[in-house]
């Protein structure tokens, strides 16, 4: 600092303990200093991964009518509000260049006083000439008494490598069909459905590392009372094999165009909104849009049994009777992806009906490190989540299910928002049970689903992308990917068709009690965190990935559609295994070992029989059921039980009958560890 500088700064501060200020000056501050206790408290997040020239501040509740009125004036008159009618902030804004200053969440007259009484009407966005400071203009803004916060927006990230492989659609593929018979093109490469085990795909695929979608579908394909709200790209809504599922805004479609027809603070949102650009959704007409949004969007509810294409989760089938998709964009090209347009996009999805949100981004892994640190400041972001958890939009659960991807940053935490206690984060497993080498683990990871594994293929000289995750991308066509990205859609889709049953037969559960279902609901995969697997690092180089630091980091399990679905009809699912002779003692099934229980029949068709491979009836010995699956399946089972007993004088007990899933996949261990 120079001698000019320095006496300008001494007489700057004597002349500011003369005025008993209790302010730091903006010298100061540019300087690097850290600002006072109470200021800082104030700030959310950091500058390091913000947005320039942008700022959300949360008003204090007595102010914010002053904001709005001040606001308004303006806009009704068709200007650019760049005021706020709060001297000492409006200072602020005046030293910063402002550019606009307007409500992040636009008025939904249906919903504003819902709005209201979660507070989310007193958070605002201010827009300023990005060479100011970004640390010294939010320290100035958070000392203005009437400003309860003020927060950097987060740059957020896709949890996937971007890479499309196009489906070859040459050459017959493979008859394997589902249960119910689906007709789809190809869902025979669709191995995280349906895996039998087909090794043109990898030599070493393992049956049944799928999310068991083929027994599931004979109870339920979907319901379109169920809504999933897509927080990604763009979706393809007219893609041959969306279109029939896409939710839409019937009041937008057969309104006026150009004119928001329901009042809710968006033009045009037939199918969803492009909160990028604030405009309809917008797919690039330059012909290389990101495919992401329409590829998750197939996994979770390609329409089922319509002849073309692949599958979805929650598809239907082919009746009209798939769940719906919202298209909430946040990305576009390399455009968006920020906290505030993800804050917006949630809350909308909460207002038009969603249930579930399904959102394959975040922060990077280790950016924020715990609950208390993401909940701290209660980011507008946070809020918008919590306000669509609290909203009842499905008769079959009270609140709204956030699902997010674990991240790919192969460390081991889930990256928030994911990780935070209230939320599902998603990590990815491949086609032989194993995890997925760039999947995140650990602390916050919940639950696994297939998320593909490229270099299982390429490692083999197959090219196809067989061992990745097969679905929908932009152009009516068809491609695969890789990612947490494209595991999280699989537990959305999964969830979607547990409340699609659970509405087909006249259930309702809290939120919590739904998410424990599902939660519980999977296949044990601990057993296959060991040893090591290869694959190819960004620089091109061979790696090897030591598969033991996963064991216990990659969730409860492997989801298992057919088995959220019998939990939710109430039945109890028991994990058997292929291969060997099996002893199945029930006792542990039946009242907590209850003695008085005794067996004296056992039920399985023959249908059922084939499909778990077992060739010689079931036997009874000792008040146990022995016999040996040699094929990966599921089927509901009937036990004949006598409760209580006889005295051998004609007295007996009671003949009852009980049903039970099993569940057959490959144990490596006796131990078991299923849930």
């Amino acid at each position: 600092m120079t001698r000019t500088k320095t006496i300008w700064s001494l007489l700057l501060l004597s002349a500011m303990l003369v005025l008993g200020s209790c302010t730091k000056d903006a010298t100061e501050q540019a300087a690097g200093n850290q600002p006072d206790a109470k200021t800082a408290a104030k700030l959310i997040f950091s500058s390091e991964n913000a947005v320039k020239g942008q700022l959300l501040v949360y008003f204090g509740e007595d102010a914010v009518s002053s904001v709005e009125t001040s606001v308004m004036q303006v806009t009704r008159a068709g200007g650019v509000a760049t005021r706020s009618g709060i001297s000492d902030f409006d200072a602020v804004l005046g030293n910063i260049g402002v550019r606009a200053l307007q409500r992040l969440f636009p008025v939904d007259v249906q919903n504003e006083e819902r709005t209201r009484a979660a507070g989310l009407h007193r958070w605002y966005v201010v827009e300023f000439n990005e060479e100011v400071n970004l640390d010294e203009a939010a320290r100035n803004m958070a000392q203005v008494a009437e400003v309860s916060k003020v927060e950097f927006n987060q740059q957020l990230m896709h949890v996937h490598d971007g890479k499309v492989t196009p489906l070859a659609e040459t050459g017959a593929a493979p008859q394997t069909r589902a249960a119910v018979g689906f007709d789809d093109t190809y869902l025979s490469k669709q191995w995280h459905y349906i895996n039998t085990g087909d090794k043109a795909i990898y030599s070493k695929i393992k049956a049944g590392a799928d999310v068991n979608c083929g027994e599931a579908w004979k109870l339920c394909t979907g319901d379109p009372r169920v809504i999933v709200a897509v927080v990604d790209n763009c979706v393809q809504w007219d893609h041959p094999d969306l279109a029939a599922n896409m939710w839409t805004n019937t009041r937008e479609q057969n309104g006026a165009e150009g004119r928001d027809d329901d009042s809710n603070g968006y033009v045009d949102d037939v199918h969803g909104f492009n909160f990028v650009a604030n405009t309809p959704l917008t797919i690039s007409t330059s012909g290389n849009a990101p495919d992401h949004g329409t590829h998750v969007a197939g996994t979770v509810a390609a329409v089922n049994n319509n002849g073309t294409g692949v599958c979805g989760v929650a598809g239907g089938s082919g009746n009209n009777d798939g769940v719906k998709i919202m298209s909430c964009q946040i990305f576009y090209n390399k455009d968006g992806g920020t906290a505030d347009i993800a804050a917006k996009a949630i809350k909308y999805a909460a207002d038009n009906g969603a249930a579930i949100i399904q959102c394959s981004y975040g922060y990077d892994a280790g950016s924020v490190t715990s609950d208390s640190a993401y909940a701290s400041g209660a980011s507008a972001e946070k809020q918008a989540i919590d306000y669509f958890i609290a909203k009842q939009n499905c008769a079959a659960i009270s609140g709204g299910l956030a699902i997010f991807a674990a991240g790919n940053d192969m460390t081991g935490m889930s990256g928030y928002p994911g990780a935070y206690s209230d939320y599902i984060s998603v990590t990815a497993m491949s086609c032989d049970y194993t995890p997925a080498y760039y999947t995140n683990y650990g602390p916050a990871c919940n639950i696994a689903a297939p998320g593909g594994d490229a270099y299982q293929s390429i490692l083999e000289q197959k090219t196809d992308g067989g061992s990745e995750v097969l679905s929908t991308v932009n152009g009516g066509k068809y491609g695969y990917m890789q990612g947490t990205s494209m595991a999280c859609p699989h537990v959305s889709g999964v969830a979607a068709l547990g409340l699609s049953y659970a509405l087909q037969l006249g259930k309702s559960f809290t939120r919590s009690e739904f998410t424990a279902l599902l939660l519980t609901s999977v296949n044990n995969i601990n057993q296959y965190c060991t040893g090591t697997k290869r694959y190819i690092t960004d620089k091109g180089a061979l790696a090897t990935l030591d598969l033991s630091k996963h064991k216990k980091g990659m969730g409860t399990g492997y989801i298992d559609a057919y088995q959220l679905l019998m939990n939710i009809r109430g039945i109890t699912c028991i994990p058997v295994p292929t291969g060997s002779q099996y002893t199945l003692n029930l006792q542990p099934y039946l009242g907590g070992g209850n003695l008085d229980l005794k067996i004296s029949g056992f039920e399985i068709s023959a249908e059922d029989m084939s499909r778990l491979g077992i060739s010689a009836a079931p036997t009874i010995f000792a008040n146990q059921v022995i016999f040996k699956c040699t094929k990966s399946g599921s089927a509901i089972v009937k036990v004949k039980l006598v409760a209580g007993s006889g005295d051998g004088s004609g007295m007996s007990g009671m003949p009852i009958t009980k049903e039970f899933a099993l569940i057959a996949r490959e144990i490596h261990s006796q131990n078991g560890g299923w849930l």
